[in-house]
């Protein structure tokens, strides 16, 4: 068997026993960003959701213990530093950083944690300031610890720029003073010695979230090591840090945390709800459902969980089309296939976000009595009550009309129905958690059909 080489980067932090920041976030960043991770960490932090409770550093030939043994293993890609505690661990990380002639270093200058507990003592910064940061090639403070390398105080733009001009005369070759504690959209400084750089974007939470620091010095350092300038490592680090705040998840009873892994995640559940979906077509037309088929044909759709716009809902271009009693369809599924089955799914998700999936199949009385002896909750909407706004809005009909239905019935059901109007047909959807469970009702509502 032959292995393949792969981008390594390295981390040296304290570990965030509650997941969100330090080690397990930078090595979940490298990870998405398909690059090896390794670590040094520097202190156990007692710590969850709510804040930091307490720290123990380690001793200082742990620490350099741990460091040799990764160097001598050969160089990182990139390197970047969190947490480091104290003097003397601060000390021996520039020591060996220098000993083994680190070039790409991301000196995250992590002093405080964000509930104020002390993570780096004055010692500390003093001598990161005079041996760290002379060697990176770019420093990350927030706006605090960009006050206390700088000794200014910064209260507006021009502040960024003298504070940055400060922290580089200590030797880093960039600066990037974040701005995520900035009141109103959170716009990062970029300054190394040339035109500042102002990376502005839209405030994606108006809470604070655990962990957004770590990981996007991680994202910084982890594209350097795949071999991206510094500017645009900052750029796709900062696209990626909006990413992993949208996915932010709730895992205590404290504050969010980011989540690094969430486009992995999604690309993962991308994946599956299409061989899924895949599966489920199979599935129809091996159970020849054609009786079942509008004459405008069909059309099978399902979100990701927490859809919110065409591309998050699966549907099949060209329509599912019927040819007698049995099926078929001209294209594969696929995200986006279908706009009129996603606005069904996605107004479904407003009222529960938990049904994701929806077939059309034709409308007859008969099949309305099957839905009933089913025992399948049903709900109705009357196309002559649709208001004219919507009536000339393209596409938003069947969002009238699914909303108008689930509001009449009082929750989501499993069938609504309309009798059609001028030049619309009338039809039933199906409405599912899942693709799964769809297919099942579809396939129960078939069986008594074809057997009247």
């Amino acid at each position: 068997m032959v292995f393949k080489s792969m981008k390594t980067a390295l981390t040296i932090a304290g570990s965030d026993s509650s997941g969100g920041a330090g080690i397990q976030a930078d090595l979940k960043t490298f990870a998405s960003h398909r690059v090896f991770g390794k670590s040094v960490i520097t202190s156990i932090t007692f710590q969850n959701t709510a804040g930091v409770s307490g720290t123990r550093d380690l001793p200082r030939d742990a620490v350099e213990g741990q460091l040799k043994a990764v160097l001598e293993d050969g160089a990182p890609g990139a390197v970047k530093t969190g947490m480091l505690g104290n003097e003397e661990l601060v000390e021996a990380v520039a020591d060996g950083l220098r000993r083994y002639r680190i070039k790409k270093l991301v000196v995250d200058p992590v002093i405080e944690s964000f509930n104020g507990k002390r993570l780096l003592s004055r010692k500390g910064v003093e001598l990161l300031k005079a041996r760290l940061l002379p060697m990176a090639l770019l420093v990350t403070p927030n706006l605090k610890e960009a006050e206390i390398l700088s000794g200014i105080r910064i209260k507006n733009l021009p502040g960024r720029l003298k504070a940055a001009k400060a922290i580089l005369k200590l030797g880093p070759r960039g600066v990037l003073i974040k701005g995520g504690h900035l009141k109103g959209n959170p716009e990062d400084f970029f300054y190394n010695g040339g035109k500042p750089v102002l990376l502005e974007s839209d405030r994606i939470s108006r809470q604070n979230i655990h962990g957004t620091g770590c990981v996007l010095s991680a994202a910084i350092t982890a594209s350097l090591a795949k071999g991206q300038d510094l500017l645009s490592s900052i750029v796709m680090a900062k696209e990626f840090i909006g990413q992993a705040i949208a996915g932010g998840v709730l895992t205590g009873k404290g504050i969010p945390c980011v989540e690094p892994l969430v486009m992995v995640n999604q690309n993962c559940e991308r994946y599956e709800l299409l061989q899924r979906t895949c599966r489920a077509v199979e599935l129809l037309k091996a159970n020849r459902i054609g009786k079942l088929i509008p004459e405008v044909q069909s059309n099978l759709g399902a979100g990701l969980e927490g859809a919110v716009d065409l591309d998050d809902v699966i549907g099949i271009p060209g329509r599912i089309i019927k040819k007698g009693e049995d099926i078929a369809t001209l294209a594969f599924p696929e995200f986006g296939g279908s706009r009129h089955v996603a606005d069904i799914v996605l107004t479904v998700m407003k009222f529960d976000p938990s049904k994701r999936a929806v077939m059309n199949i034709k409308f007859d009385d008969e099949l309305i009595r099957i839905c009933k002896k089913l025992r399948f909750k049903i709900a109705s909407f009357d196309r002559q009550r649709e208001p004219r706004k919507v009536k000339v809005q393209e596409g938003s009909s069947l969002e009238w009309g699914t909303a108008t239905a689930i509001r009449s019935f009082g929750s989501v059901p499993d069938i609504i129905f309309d009798r059609g109007g001028v030049g619309k047909e009338e039809m039933i959807r199906v409405i599912a958690s899942d693709v799964e469970s769809l297919v099942e009702k579809v396939l129960k509502i078939n069986r008594l059909y074809r057997g009247r």
